[in-house]
């Protein structure tokens, strides 16, 4: 298809795309109460749906009152019988689709069901409203002159009993449709391999060959990819490789820890990031304007929005509130309704509010993935901050990290143990963990508070890592590429003992 008539195919539905934009930001709690009722209308027949009365339903309160808040262990028989082919369980559509996920306390991995409206009206649409915004912010894009170098899972789907499942970018990929799957590269047979080494060699002989525009993957893994693109061409840059590559299009992790190392491969200052959040229960958020660290909340993506404040989460009195109740700067868990049929469900992220109108967020962790031992609240965001204020003031550069607690035992008091890898190291190592340790302590008062004086905390315990051992973990579990990530914080030593034995063992030999 010539270019000009794709970026006049482009504006066409780019201005219809951002009058619809504009009536959720117009009106964004009348948009999220009538998607609710619409979801309720629609899965009133479905057994969840006359279990929890919906033929009642008029309003969110009698939502709030009628259906309980869940998660997926509440929810896995469910799915599980919906995975062995049983419909109209919890949505009308059959769904067909599960995208596989890390496990849970009582299974290996999470099935998160992928309705056909799921997969058009949320996923793809959200695919196409990114490059509409981007178009919109960028009027002389050359984006469609070239392709879009796209990094997945690295599993194929796998079909049991009629419906079939695996990596949700392998559920996108193979289910695309020809437009998108025209303008990118590399092909699905190599897109899709399972064997993550393979693959990654694989992805660079074809890449290498096209004219590509854009990228779009996850930071971590994405980098190992274009590291290895430079090493297999001796290239010192990107843009010698792809002169027209104009923006990377990622999510997943959070990019600050791997904005120093992008801008030397990528050294030109109009080359553009745009952030998207997204996950296998559906596409909340995107970036919509240059330069941007704020991600527009998507109200008519099929998915009704409700907010626990994290400072009552899990506890007997925790509050559950609508959009429209949320506060600028606090942290809350996720709770959504979709369009495949997850009803109050808790995704397990959290974001903090930076606007109320519009809805803007960042993603500033997990529920799970914070430390907590000692009454310090620390989040991965507070993590991250430090980390980059540590490594700007030291000159250095990480790859990964962890962190969990070092728990009271007697006399001794509690600290934190962290396994940090570097790409460059700094070069006094007592004075980046005294920078760090000051820096955490000026970014979360809790923290501070245990700190003191060193009255409940000692000062963090920094393991200095070495060369690929996140990389080895991840292989060790086979969670090499796509969606698999190191978990971050965490209120238990399971990951880190299990990092010390290979550390170690690493040494010795």
């Amino acid at each position: 298809m010539p270019i000009p008539l794709v970026n006049s195919i482009a504006s066409w539905f780019l201005k219809k795309r951002i009058h619809q934009m504009e009536l959720f930001l117009k009106y964004p709690h009348d948009v999220q109460n009538e998607l609710l009722l619409k979801l309720i209308q629609k899965a009133k027949n479905t057994e969840i749906g006359k279990q929890y009365g919906f033929k009642d339903i008029r309003s969110y309160r009698d939502f709030q009152e009628q259906v309980p808040v869940t998660n997926y262990e509440a929810s896995h028989d469910l799915i599980e019988r919906a995975r062995r082919g049983e419909n109209n369980i919890f949505w009308p559509s059959p769904v067909k689709l599960f995208a596989q996920s890390s496990g849970t306390t009582n299974a290996k991995s999470k099935y998160i069901p992928v309705s056909p409206e799921s997969l058009e009206d949320c996923h793809y649409a959200a695919s196409k409203d990114l490059l509409c915004t981007y178009l919109n912010n960028n009027p002389d894009s050359q984006l469609f002159t070239g392709k879009s170098l796209r990094l997945g899972g690295s599993k194929r789907l796998y079909e049991s009993n009629g419906t079939s499942y695996g990596d949700l970018s392998a559920i996108l990929i193979d289910n695309m449709p020809f437009w998108a799957e025209f303008s990118s590269t590399p092909g699905n047979e190599v897109s899709l391999m399972s064997d993550w080494e393979v693959k990654m060699q694989a992805i660079v002989q074809e890449t290498i060959q096209e004219k590509v525009t854009s990228l779009a993957g996850v930071p971590s893994w994405m980098l190992v990819l274009l590291n290895n693109t430079l090493e297999t061409t001796g290239k010192n840059h990107l843009f010698e490789i792809w002169p027209s590559l104009e923006v990377y299009f990622h999510g997943g992790v959070s990019f600050d820890p791997y904005r120093d190392q992008y801008r030397k491969i990528l050294p030109r200052h109009n080359f553009k990031y745009y952030e998207i959040y997204n996950a296998s229960e559906g596409f909340f958020a995107i970036q919509d304007k240059n330069g941007s660290s704020d991600l527009l909340l998507m109200l008519d993506y099929g998915i009704f929005y409700e907010f626990i404040p994290m400072n009552s989460y899990g506890q007997p009195d925790q509050k559950i509130i609508p959009l429209w109740e949320v506060e600028k700067g606090k942290n809350y868990a996720i709770v959504i309704t979709t369009n495949s049929g997850l009803w109050r469900y808790r995704v397990g992220d959290t974001v903090r509010f930076t606007s109320v109108s519009p809805y803007r967020i960042r993603v500033s962790g997990r529920t799970k993935h914070h430390i907590n031992a000692f009454g310090e609240e620390l989040i991965i965001e507070n993590a991250e901050q430090a980390l980059k204020k540590a490594t700007a003031l030291t000159h250095s550069e990480i790859v990964d990290y962890t962190a969990a607690p070092i728990f009271m035992s007697g006399k001794e008091k509690g600290a934190h143990e962290w396994f940090i890898e570097f790409k460059e190291l700094p070069a006094d190592k007592e004075e980046f963990d005294r920078l760090f340790d000051k820096a955490l302590q000026e970014i979360n008062s809790d923290y501070e508070a245990k700190r003191k004086n060193n009255m409940t905390l000692n000062p963090p315990t920094i393991h200095y890592a070495r060369t690929n051992l996140f990389y080895d973990w991840l292989k060790s579990k086979n969670k090499l590429g796509g969606q698999h990530k190191v978990p971050r914080l965490s209120n238990n030593r399971e990951l880190v003992e299990e990092l010390l034995i290979l550390n170690n063992s690493f040494i010795k030999n």
